[in-house]
């Protein structure tokens, strides 16, 4: 982390001195240099906060009491190390492991429907998307600096509630909201010019929109992928992951001009439709995992039915075979 730290230092210099050398080529090298080290930072800062957690006794004692609670460290040291001496798997080792394919898929379906969930096209669009909306020019700075508060604003409250209220509520109810605010931002794009107010209608919805992204889908995503996989399985999932995370969000980043211009406003029905599809998967698949061990997670998602038919019954008909 501190060499990837020190490559956005570097990239950081050159964007800066650009302007000055007045080379084009300078910008390019910065950008890629920055694509590099976010890319690679987003992974490892998020591993490293997943395997810092505290493990002291006076934890014990805070949650359940002053006593002796041997029996109970010898059991989750014994679980701790029958996890850890599982080897390292590589992404296709995981991609072939047929006893995380739910979670490998849960995490693929929330990475997607983030990633086209529209918050990416607001982070990289946001001036085109104001004009658009009838915002003026000279105004549309004010709104971009309002949407980066409120984002940090509500990255930080999201930390504090995640524990009190479980991941599950944060994601349905967050996908919710969302799409319910991308419909209406769709109608009042289409009343831009009915009355002079609409306009801050449509930045009042979008704003609304990131602050339930922040606070829902967002935030609680980061925390699970360390609680779905187990250690030998983290880093191969994290590769998974952003591989995926940045290929969607170069699609994105390609494709949501072309929208713009052929749908106008209806493009934002599409992510009304992603969000919808978020919602209905983490409110009626999706597990909670919130105080629960990895060895009850998996239970939940192998008890997932398709077709009627679970994991556990299939497991259950080969041995008896």
């Amino acid at each position: 982390m501190i060499c990837n730290s020190s490559i956005a230092i570097v990239a950081a210099g050159i964007m800066m001195t650009s302007k000055y050398a007045r080379s084009y080529e300078m910008i390019i090298v910065a950008r890629i240099l920055y694509g590099y080290t976010a890319g690679l930072g987003l992974s490892t800062h998020l591993m490293y906060l997943g395997e810092i957690s505290p493990r002291k006794f006076r934890a014990l004692q805070s949650l359940w009491g002053q006593g002796d609670y041997k029996e109970e460290m010898d059991e989750m040291l014994a679980e701790q190390l029958a996890i850890e001496a599982a080897p390292p798997k590589s992404p296709l080792q995981l991609l072939r492991d047929r006893s995380v394919r739910w979670q490998l898929m849960s995490m693929s379906i929330i990475y997607c429907c983030n990633q086209l969930s529209g918050m990416s096209a607001i982070s990289t669009f946001s001036f085109d998307i104001f004009l658009k909306a009838g915002i003026p020019g000279d105004k549309i700075r004010y709104v971009t600096l309002g949407l980066g508060v409120s984002e940090i604003i509500t990255s930080i409250s999201c930390g504090l509630l995640i524990e009190h209220i479980g991941r599950k509520p944060l994601f349905w109810g967050g996908y919710a909201v969302m799409s319910a605010c991308w419909v209406f931002v769709t109608v009042t794009l289409s009343l831009k010019d009915s009355a002079y107010w609409v306009p801050y209608i449509s930045v009042i919805l979008i704003i609304l929109f990131i602050l339930f992204f922040c606070g829902g889908p967002g935030g609680a995503t980061a925390t699970l992928n360390s609680e779905l996989f187990i250690q030998s399985n983290r880093l191969a999932s994290f590769v998974i992951m952003g591989i995926q995370r940045w290929l969607m969000f170069a699609i994105m980043g390609l494709v949501f001009p072309f929208l713009i211009t052929a749908l106008n406003s209806y493009c934002f029905v599409l992510f009304a439709c992603m969000c919808l599809l978020g919602f209905l998967f983490t409110f009626f698949i999706l597990p909670e995992t919130k105080g629960k061990t990895l060895l009850e997670i998996s239970e939940e998602f192998k008890a997932i039915t398709v077709c009627g038919k679970s994991s556990l019954e299939k497991k259950n008909i080969e041995t008896k075979l």
